[in-house]
C-alpha cells in the first residue's frame, strides 16, 4: 500500500510539472502575440515567472509528501493564477511610410526647383512690366550710370589737384554736356549741309543702276522698272495718313528724348557729386546677412562698368577715325557725319557695326557706285576684324569679356524690350552681372572654408529627408 501512495505521489508531481510547463508556454505565446500593442511591454512575462515558481513549489512538495507520508495520497499542489492576456488580440495596423520620402530623390529636387524658378519667372514678368511702363525713367537713370562712368575720373583728378568736390562735380559735368552737344549739333549741321547735293547724288545713283539693270544679265526692261517706281509712288500715296501720323508720333518722339536727355542730365550731375552716399543708403536696403558680400561686389561692379564703357569710347573713337578717313580718301559725300554716327553706334556692340558700316556702303553705292562701294566694304571690315581681334581684347581686358553669344542674346532681347536704348544699355548690364556673380560665388566659397557656414535656415521640405543632415544646435 505504502508503494502504491508514493508511487501516485510522484504521478501527480509529474501531472503538476506538466500543466505549470503548458501554462509558462500559453503566456509566452501569447506575450508575443500582444506585445505590439502599446501598454503590453513586461505584461506576458509575468505568468511565465509564476508558472516556474509554481512548478518549484510543486516539485519540492511532491518530493516531501512521498518521503513523509506514506498512509494518504499526497494532494496536487494549487498552480499560481497565472494572467491571461485577452481573448481576441488587436489586429495589427500596417504603418504607411511618408509620402515625401516614398518620391524618388531626383524628382523632389526637380520639385523644390521647379517652383523656385517659377517664383522667379513671375518677379522677373513683373518687373519688367514695371520697366516697360516707366520705360523713359529707366533708360535714362542707365545713361546717367553710363555717363557717370566716363566723366567720374575726371572729378577724380579735379580733387586732386585740390578743386572743391562741388567745383569739380560742375566743371566736369558742364565739359561733358558741352562736348556731347556739339558732337550732335555737328552732326546735324554736316546733314543740313550736304542734305541737297547728297540727293542730287542719290538721283544720278538710281539713274546708274537704273542703266546697270538694263544691261544687265538679268534682262530687267525699262518697263519693269517703271513699273516698280510707279508700284512705289502709289504706295506712298495710299499710305499717306499712316505717314503723317508717324510724323506726329516723331514728335512725341523727340519730346520724350528730350525729357529723357534731361532725367539723364540731372542724374549724371547728382551720381558724379554724391555718388558713395547714395551706394551708402541703397546698401543699407540690403538685408544684413548678405550685406557684406555686396558690399564687396559693388565697387567691382563699378570697376567693371567704368573699364567698359572707358574701352567702348576708346574702340569706337579708333573705328570713326579710321573708317572716316577710308570713306573721306573714297570721295564719299558725308564722310564726317558718317564717322560720328559709326562713333555712336559702336555703343552696341556687333549689331551696331553692322548697321553703321552698311549705311557707309549704301551711302558709296547710290553716290560713287558698285566699285567705291565695294572698297568701303573692304576698309570697313578691315577696320572692323582689327577691332574684334586685336583692339578690344587688349583695351576692354578679360575683365569685361562676355562672350559673344551672351551679346547676341542681350543686344536682341535689349532692343526688344526698350528699342535701341536697351541694346545699348543690355551688354554693360550682362558685364556688370557677371562680375557680381563671380564675386558672390567666391566670397560665399571662402566664407565656407573659413567656417562661418551658409547663410540662412538649415535643409527643409522633402529635399531634407536624406539628403544633407541638419546642422548641429549650437545650443546643445
Amino acid at each position: 500500500m505504502a508503494k502504491r501512495e508514493g508511487w501516485l505521489g510522484r504521478l501527480g508531481n509529474r501531472l503538476n510539472r506538466m500543466e505549470a510547463r503548458l501554462n509558462e508556454r500559453r503566456a509566452e505565446v501569447e506575450a508575443e502575440s500582444s506585445g505590439d500593442l502599446p501598454g503590453n511591454g513586461g505584461r506576458g512575462r509575468a505568468p511565465a515567472g509564476s508558472s516556474r515558481a509554481s512548478a518549484a513549489a510543486a516539485g519540492e512538495s511532491g518530493a516531501s509528501s512521498a518521503s513523509g507520508t506514506a498512509t494518504a495520497v499526497a494532494a496536487p499542489p494549487v498552480a499560481a493564477p497565472v494572467a491571461h492576456a485577452p481573448h481576441l488580440a488587436a489586429p495589427t495596423v500596417p504603418t504607411r511610410p511618408d509620402p515625401a520620402s516614398v518620391v524618388p530623390w531626383g524628382m523632389r529636387v526637380a520639385a523644390e526647383a521647379s517652383w523656385r524658378l517659377l517664383l522667379l519667372a513671375g518677379m522677373l514678368w513683373v518687373l519688367m512690366k514695371v520697366i516697360s511702363e516707366v520705360r523713359l525713367v529707366v533708360l535714362a537713370f542707365a545713361a546717367a550710370m553710363l555717363v557717370t562712368a566716363m566723366l567720374q575720373p575726371f572729378v577724380v583728378r579735379l580733387r586732386r589737384l585740390g578743386l572743391p568736390r562741388g567745383l569739380a562735380t560742375a566743371v566736369t559735368a558742364i565739359l561733358g554736356f558741352v562736348v556731347i552737344g556739339l558732337v550732335g549739333w555737328f552732326v546735324v549741321w554736316q546733314v543740313m549741309e550736304n542734305l541737297d547735293d547728297l540727293s542730287d547724288r542719290v538721283r544720278d545713283g538710281i539713274n546708274e543702276l537704273k542703266l546697270w539693270a538694263l544691261d544687265s544679265p538679268f534682262h530687267v526692261t525699262e518697263k519693269q522698272i517703271n513699273d516698280i517706281a510707279k508700284n512705289l509712288s502709289e504706295t506712298i500715296g495710299t499710305n499717306t495718313e499712316q505717314i503723317t501720323s508717324a510724323g506726329l508720333q516723331g514728335v512725341t518722339v523727340l519730346v520724350e528724348v528730350l525729357t529723357g536727355i534731361l532725367l539723364a542730365m540731372f542724374s549724371t550731375l547728382f551720381l558724379l557729386y554724391d555718388g558713395k552716399r547714395i551706394w551708402t543708403w541703397a546698401l543699407g536696403l540690403v538685408p544684413a546677412a548678405a550685406r557684406a558680400g555686396v558690399a564687396g561686389a559693388g565697387p567691382r561692379a563699378w570697376r567693371t562698368l567704368t573699364a567698359y564703357v572707358r574701352g567702348t569710347v576708346i574702340v569706337a573713337l579708333i573705328d570713326a577715325i579710321f573708317i572716316g578717313l577710308g570713306i573721306y580718301f573714297l570721295d564719299v559725300p558725308m564722310a564726317v557725319p558718317l564717322a560720328v554716327f559709326i562713333f555712336l553706334f559702336a555703343f552696341i556692340p556687333l549689331v551696331g557695326a553692322v548697321v553703321s558700316g552698311a549705311l557707309a556702303v549704301v551711302v558709296a553705292l547710290v553716290t560713287q557706285g558698285v566699285f567705291t562701294a565695294l572698297m568701303v566694304l573692304l576698309v570697313v571690315l578691315a577696320v572692323q576684324q582689327i577691332e574684334g581681334h586685336v583692339l578690344q581684347p587688349f583695351i576692354l581686358g578679360r575683365a569685361v569679356r562676355v562672350h559673344p553669344l551672351a551679346v547676341v542674346l542681350s543686344v536682341a532681347a535689349g532692343g526688344m524690350i526698350a528699342g535701341i536704348g536697351g541694346a545699348v544699355v543690355a551688354v554693360p548690364l550682362v558685364a556688370v552681372t557677371n562680375t557680381v556673380v563671380g564675386y558672390l560665388k567666391a566670397y560665399s566659397r571662402d566664407q565656407h572654408h573659413l567656417g562661418a557656414g551658409m547663410i540662412g535656415p538649415g535643409p527643409h521640405g522633402s529635399t531634407a529627408l536624406g539628403g544633407v543632415p541638419d546642422r548641429e544646435d549650437p545650443t546643445a
